[in-house]
């Protein structure tokens, strides 16, 4: 089971509906309990962080967060010093350009 699908079961109990028939939970069933319900629709919404996290992981360059090599930092460098641009620097890097700033902070290559 994925996330979107346990998603949209968690949805379905915090609103008082089983997910399998679509029909609502009688008023005695501890689905209805309030307590039950904050707990459910907390739980989507961990979800629905997790599913954000994920897409924005997804999105994000191959090598962001991972560490810079000495090699890395020497190929950056020289090629800023060269004119290249963060963009540019960035895509050759597979890197953020937020990344590729704050290494040419780090060295001095930029103004923090």
């Amino acid at each position: 089971m994925n996330q979107t699908e346990a998603l949209g079961i968690v949805r379905a109990l915090a609103n008082g509906v089983d997910p399998a028939s679509g029909e609502a939970f009688p008023t005695d069933s501890p689905y209805q309990r309030a307590d039950t319900v904050r707990a459910l629709f907390a739980a989507a919404q961990a979800l629905e962080q997790a599913e954000r996290i994920e897409r924005r992981r997804v999105d994000l360059p191959a090598k962001t967060g991972q560490p810079w090599s000495e090699e890395e930092d020497r190929s950056l460098l020289a090629s800023f010093d060269a004119g290249r641009g963060l963009a540019e620097l960035a895509s050759a890097h597979q890197r953020t350009q937020t990344g590729i700033r704050a290494r040419l902070v780090k060295y001095g290559r930029l103004a923090a």
